[in-house]
């Protein structure tokens, strides 16, 4: 993935939607898609994660308009650039 991830804590509305998302998790994979991993998960803002089986997945192109970015720390930049590796 070449661009950047945002950190998490990161508020944003995907294309065509209506309902804000929190990014909770980098890198995720679905028993629905076992072959594809997505570059975000997340939950509803702000009812957070109310049952475990509704956690969001969604790529970095899905992102309409990134309303709110999540705090950055040291760690979290160390991590972040592994990642991208």
């Amino acid at each position: 993935m070449s661009k950047d991830y945002l950190p998490l804590g990161s508020i944003v509305l995907l294309n065509g939607g209506k309902k804000k998302l929190m990014i909770t998790g980098y890198a995720v994979s679905t028993p629905e898609y076992p072959d594809e991993i997505f570059d975000y998960c997340g939950c509803m803002y702000p009812e957070g994660t109310i049952r475990s089986d509704t956690i969001c997945v969604f790529n970095h192109s899905e992102i309409n308009k990134i309303i709110f970015r999540g705090y950055l720390d040291k760690e979290e930049k160390e991590y972040l650039e592994n990642l991208k590796k």
